[in-house]
């Protein structure tokens, strides 16, 4: 049923962006950039897993539509997200393999020799729809020019259980750190706690980055010194001890998937997640996962000493591999999937996880078609980034893959190290990336 509402909106969105996609959705006095795909061209995509079906139906329908305009046959394989990493560093090392991955954040920043120049398409895409987020701008470009284009922001939220919460004594989530610490503390004596991701996960653990940010630290300075050992970072830390038992057990070898299953499983109260726990409740044909839908509400994280939200949400950037011999007509798939009629389809089927990189999609008619999703339309336009205040770079992007900031606050939240032990050895390893 829902692959079929899936393929229904993505016929509308394109009826209602052009009614004639060999044309384009077009804008009155925009010249339209397409480019030309090579003689005999053929495409190779390496992307991610799905978390939502809505997601792969749609993207699937895109690319099956893209070939039927341009003649150009795609090869999509989807990957876990854990795997993408070394298959692109792979790829990048042995010049061989797909002609684009679509993958982490700031992959590409680690080998940004082997990226096709994009930038006249990022100018186009940003001149057409409103702008892209400061934080996808950072991600994507090397010295001014744009190695990859930035396709989704996956905004985060906390994920509640509503009647747990109140049943806790508390109507809504606590702005403030130490009333949040409270209401985590009172939901594990009622025997319903909370759940964060502790593991080696490049997504799930985004609320580490959240939890230092909040306290002032940071892992570089805006001269791109690390700056992690600190006062601010281990007083997150000292947080992070206090918050940690009222967790459920496990959270340690938690990976991406982890929290979303002992959420569905009632076996926690509140999580950090992104909407794919929603998703699948509101879809599910199980009765008992339509109540948990229907119990679900999002909010924001709390605010720390800082006065300013300090969350991290993932994004995927997609990016060409310089080896490929058919680099146009790359340029033109990605071109074709960022247009209106393709991309607000892919949202709208996603129920809201693909957060869009481009501001005109703030007014795609998904994020108002359901309260509980519209706290994630804005997960682009507020995020910070990987290497926050530093810069973006083969430095950040390295701490980022070696886990520097979820591994430190592991350490400490589960008295392996103290936080000052914690913070010092964060310090060590970052220092061997930025070489300082």
């Amino acid at each position: 049923m829902f692959r079929r509402n899936a393929l229904k909106a993505l016929g509308a969105a394109a009826m209602a962006a052009s009614g004639a996609l060999s044309l384009g959705p077009g804008m009155a006095g925009a010249s339209e950039l397409r480019y030309a795909p090579e003689s005999g061209a053929s495409l190779k995509v390496l992307r991610w897993k799905r978390f939502v079906q809505g997601d792969e139906d749609v993207w699937t329908a895109n690319t099956r539509r893209f070939t039927e305009l341009t003649g150009v046959p795609v090869q999509v394989e989807s990957v876990n997200g854990e795997d993408l990493r070394p298959k692109g560093a792979m790829a990048a090392n042995v010049g061989a393999g797909p002609d684009i991955l679509i993958g982490p954040s700031d992959m590409p920043q680690l080998y940004p020799d082997q990226c096709v120049n994009l930038t006249e398409l990022a100018g186009y895409l940003g001149n057409k729809y409103g702008g892209w987020y400061d934080a996808c701008q950072h991600y994507c470009t090397l010295d001014r020019r744009w190695i990859c284009v930035p396709i989704a922001v996956i905004a985060y939220s906390l994920v509640y259980r509503e009647s747990m919460v109140k049943a806790a004594g508390y109507s809504a989530i606590p702005r403030d750190l130490q009333g949040f610490l409270k209401l985590c503390q009172a939901l594990k004596a009622r025997g319903t706690p909370a759940g964060f991701a502790l593991g080696n996960s490049s997504g799930d653990t985004t609320w580490c980055s959240w939890l230092v940010w909040a306290h002032g630290g940071r892992l570089a300075d805006e001269n791109n010194r690390v700056v992690i050992n600190s006062r601010e970072t281990i007083a997150a830390l000292e947080y992070a001890r206090e918050l940690y038992p009222s967790f459920v057990q496990g959270t340690l070898s938690w990976l991406d998937p982890s929290n979303n299953k002992a959420f569905l499983a009632g076996e926690i109260s509140l999580t950090y997640n992104p909407i794919s726990i929603y998703y699948v409740a509101k879809n599910s044909n199980d009765a008992a996962l339509k109540a948990i839908a229907t119990d679900i509400q999002h909010a924001p994280m709390p605010i720390g000493p800082v006065g300013h939200a300090t969350e991290l949400n993932s994004m995927l950037t997609a990016f060409v591999f310089k080896y490929s011999k058919y680099p146009d007509a790359a340029r033109e798939y990605l071109r074709f999937m960022l247009e209106r009629a393709q991309y607000e389809a892919w949202q709208q089927a996603s129920l809201g996880y693909m957060t869009q990189p481009l501001r005109a999609y703030e007014s795609n008619p998904v994020w108002t078609s359901d309260p509980k999703i519209t706290l994630f339309r804005d997960g682009g336009r507020v995020m910070l980034y990987n290497g926050y205040a530093g810069k973006v770079g083969a430095a950040s992007a390295a701490c980022s893959a070696d886990l520097v900031i979820p591994n430190m606050v592991a350490e400490a939240a589960s008295g392996q190290a103290t936080p000052r032990e914690a913070a010092a050895r964060a310090e060590q390893r970052a220092r061997r990336y930025y070489k300082t």
